[in-house]
């Protein structure tokens, strides 16, 4: 005959098992959520946390900043770190380029192509230095930073990558001795495929 005693023993073991499951399922839960979040940490962890990304100038912001550092060894052109492209006379004593002549460019990406690469090294830069090319160079920093790239992880802002980045390089060249693409051999991008011009 079916006794309370029963009915409270296997209420008890009801119990625990269903305790027992709840645990068991939170447990993973919890489990794989921490597991996202280191994957994201590790992410995040291989961009410097000194990396500074370049803040989006505008014209008065622009105009306040007395000096810049610039590209210095083009002989025609000049990239600042502002984004802007000038000429040698639109230098400003302060190594800015003077936003108000009308051969001033802000992030020009003339002469580059869609796939990141550009003839003119000056415009790679400014190219480069525009705030939508983040994520792009994110991926770039992840890349190098997973191929312990010393050039890149040495580099602490948005400016010095670009720098570095534009600069021709083994991933702008074929067989060490020759360009992928002699018109376009400054490059932001690790993506190498031929693409028509922007």
């Amino acid at each position: 005959m079916f006794s309370f005693k029963t009915f409270r023993k296997r209420w008890v073991l009801l119990l625990i098992l269903a305790l027992s499951f709840i645990y068991c399922i939170t447990s993973l839960y919890s489990q794989s959520r921490s597991m996202v979040i280191q994957d994201v940490d590790i992410r995040r962890s291989r961009t410097p946390k000194s990396f500074q990304w370049q803040p989006k100038f505008d014209e008065a912001n622009s105009t306040q900043l007395k000096t810049c550092r610039n590209s210095v060894q083009g002989k025609a052109l000049i990239a600042d770190e502002r984004g802007y492209v000038c000429t040698r006379v639109d230098i400003q004593p302060g190594g800015c380029c003077n936003v108000y002549s009308p051969n001033t460019k802000h992030y020009a990406c003339d002469t580059c192509l869609k796939n990141g690469c550009c003839a003119i090294y000056e415009y790679c830069i400014s190219c480069c230095l525009d705030p939508e090319k983040r994520p792009l160079l994110e991926t770039v920093l992840d890349k190098a930073a997973a191929a312990n790239n010393l050039l890149y992880s040495s580099v602490s802002d948005h400016f010095e990558l670009c720098l570095a980045k534009c600069r021709t390089s083994s991933q702008s060249v074929q067989h060490e001795n020759s360009y992928r693409d002699p018109k376009a051999k400054h490059c932001y991008s690790d993506h190498l495929s031929n693409s028509a011009s922007r």
